[in-house]
């Protein structure tokens, strides 16, 4: 297949489900993934893998719980990027937004362990092919 560039608006602009990524692109074994975001995730958290989030627009906050038990919230806005830790507990919320993800094939967007029942408009899946004909991507 030859590679063909894809447009983040265009891809975003196919789905309109929160918190359900796409799957956009593959680097290596790494998934490129976009998202639509609003209202609360769940507290989760990936043991193997650190997880890369770029804000593409909007707000999108992480909210951390380190071993303690102590907790923070991060806010970002567009153009800013953060990367949890892996291991680390975190839970993710957005008044509106669209984010990029940077992880592992067959990563679980609910973690390897999440608390709590998963909230209905959160898809627990390792991404949906997004963009017939992106790079390594089927759809």
């Amino acid at each position: 297949m030859e590679p063909a560039p894809v447009n983040i608006d265009a891809a975003l602009a196919q789905f309109a489900e929160i918190y359900s990524p796409r799957i956009i692109g593959r680097v290596n074994d790494y998934d490129v993934r976009v998202a639509h975001t609003r209202g609360e995730h769940v507290w989760h958290a990936h043991d193997h893998t650190d997880e890369f989030f770029l804000v593409l627009s909007g707000q999108f906050n992480i909210s951390l719980r380190d071993a303690d038990g102590a907790e923070r919230t991060v806010e970002l806005r567009a153009r800013d990027m953060f990367v949890v830790p892996r291991g680390t507990e975190h839970k993710p919320s957005s008044p509106g937004g669209t984010i990029l993800m940077f992880e592992p094939a067959g990563t679980s967007t609910t973690g390897d362990r999440h608390e709590g029942d998963i909230p209905g408009h959160v898809a627990s899946t390792t991404g949906v092919p997004g963009v017939p004909g992106a790079t390594g991507v089927t759809g």
